[in-house]
């Protein structure tokens, strides 16, 4: 596995001409170098968060391609599973017109994805600190989903062993969010990477893939 060198982000730049002088950092700046590539946004989380990234978020690449498809002007956007808010911030700052809330159960994961956003100043993101059966799918216009649940079924690769995992879980999970993604409007627009073809059987309809297909983009008719 590749492993990034960590080093502490942003660095603290001083003024040439008076030393001892902080400059204070524009912000727009900041995040363009932040989304410029995977690296530099691993910068913004501790250096274990940092060692799973290639693993356990959605690259940048896949984030913009899967944000642009789903943020239609004023829509909400939900990430099912945020981790550390990898796609809704990138969502959110690539599309400014629309909002990207983000559902996590673990508390570590939000909590640096609240420090993430604080940090980038994207108030178009919003992270829930909640299990997915506590939320209200018809809150929302469009959906995001990195194969949160399967963990369950590879626990040599979950994140950590702060919650249970097993097979039963993967298999209610799983059905837990077809059921819920069956009941949203026409319209629905779904984006899966690495996962979940079940959806072709609740009316949503494949309307774009990348050329591996594990990214994959739906409609529900």
């Amino acid at each position: 596995m590749d492993v990034y060198p960590f080093s502490q982000f942003p660095p603290v730049y001083e003024d040439q001409v008076m030393p001892g002088v902080t400059v204070p950092l524009i912000t727009e700046h900041i995040n363009l170098s932040i989304f410029r590539t995977d690296t530099d946004f691993d910068w913004l989380y501790p250096e274990r968060l940092q060692l799973i990234s290639q693993k356990q978020w959605t690259p940048l690449a896949i984030a913009r391609i899967a944000a642009g498809f789903l943020a239609e002007p004023g829509s909400k956007v939900l990430d099912i599973g945020s981790g550390i808010g990898k796609f809704c911030l990138t969502g959110a700052f690539f599309n400014p017109e629309a909002t990207f809330y983000g559902v996590e159960q673990r508390h570590e994961l939000y909590h640096y994805a609240q420090i993430a956003k604080g940090y980038t100043q994207l108030e178009n993101t919003c992270f829930i600190h909640a299990n997915i059966t506590q939320i209200n799918f018809k809150e929302f216009d469009h959906f995001y989903f990195f194969n949160a649940f399967y963990e369950n079924i590879d626990r040599e690769n979950a994140i950590d062993d702060t919650i249970e995992t097993s097979y039963s879980l993967y298999t209610y999970y799983t059905e837990y969010l077809l059921a819920a993604l069956k009941e949203v409007k026409p319209g629905t627009r779904l984006v899966t990477y690495q996962c979940l073809d079940e959806v072709v059987h609740i009316n949503f309809k494949l309307v774009g893939a990348s050329e591996n297909s594990f990214l994959r983009m739906w409609m529900k008719e």
